[in-house]
């Protein structure tokens, strides 16, 4: 591998209050995060000694997160993303950037990532040798490019529910793609089609990138601002997937019923515990009756039926 690639550290900078957003956001970029959050070293332990002074002094109320933007990536892209995101969200945080060479970041990442089993589904990452079991399915992801590897809780939450909530023959929309792990899933499980949707052109780039390896010919992928550039040309949906944060859910879910079909599954995610209950009721105050929801590490995935 060649070595004179240079990585730029993107660095979130906010109060420690705010780290779930923060991360949230980050990881529709790349979920390969480095988080500083010192909030719980304390001096009073029996290693205590043993901790860096440095680490012990450190701002307990600010939290740091970074993700790393190879030289050949479109850095202002990302950047203007972040701005972007935690303008529209109303975050207090500021964005720093530091550059690093690809000897120090990107082969020591790819020891941490291994192959993931997630039910009839396994997500292998694309240099590794893997030869699936009888009936399992495998998806080929280049981690480090676009929201969407198997690891993060919002994902696997999703990947769960389609493999019980797919029957074959749906016509699937996935809002706010990521790197098209969802809409790649969909298919495997028997969707007839997959509309892949996202604001940020890194990630439509990417999930076009790993629609054409895995040689899914039923995944179109585009830029929309949520609904906006959706192409309805085909008729409605009848299965929507959304793993993308709540604050953005709200802002979509009244207008996602001109998009769907009565009977619609509506998968949602991206959901931090605190937000839960606030997304129900929105949900079920336009027409959509809960089904159920399943939860992990305080993020929620909810299964909704539209009415119409």
């Amino acid at each position: 591998m060649s070595t004179n690639i240079e990585w730029t550290k993107v660095t979130a900078i906010g109060a420690h209050a705010l780290l779930d957003d923060m991360i949230a956001v980050m990881s529709m970029l790349d979920n390969g995060l480095m988080i500083e959050d010192y909030s719980d070293i304390e001096l009073n332990g029996m290693y205590g000694e043993l901790i860096d002074e440095s680490i012990l002094n450190a701002d307990k109320e600010t939290v740091r997160v970074s993700l790393f933007v190879p030289s050949d990536k479109p850095l202002p892209d990302y950047l203007h993303f972040l701005k972007e995101r935690f303008t529209a969200l109303a975050l207090d945080v500021t964005i720093e950037c530091e550059g690093m060479r690809e000897e120090d970041w990107a082969e020591s990442w790819k020891q941490y990532y291994k192959p993931i089993k997630l039910g009839r589904i396994s997500i292998v990452p694309a240099w590794e040798d893997y030869t699936p079991d009888e009936n399992e399915a495998v998806i080929r992801m280049d981690p480090g490019m676009a929201f969407g590897t198997g690891t993060h809780e919002t994902t696997r939450l999703v990947m769960e529910l389609l493999q019980d909530e797919i029957r074959g023959g749906e016509y699937v929309l996935d809002v706010g793609c990521g790197s098209g792990i969802l809409s790649l899933c969909a298919s495997k499980l028997g969707a007839k089609a997959c509309a892949a949707y996202d604001i940020d052109p890194v990630a439509v780039r990417v999930t076009r990138e790993n629609i054409e390896a895995d040689g899914a010919d039923n995944i179109v992928c585009g830029v929309s601002d949520l609904l906006k550039g959706v192409d309805r040309t085909h008729g409605p949906f009848d299965f929507v997937v959304a793993n993308i944060v709540s604050d953005i859910i709200l802002r979509m879910a009244p207008d996602l019923g001109d998009y769907i079909t009565d009977g619609a599954r509506v998968i949602l995610s991206g959901i931090i515990g605190e937000r839960a209950e606030e997304i129900r009721t929105a949900m079920t105050s336009l027409s959509y009756t809960f089904e159920r929801e399943l939860t992990d590490n305080d993020w929620y995935a909810m299964l909704f039926t539209y009415k119409k």
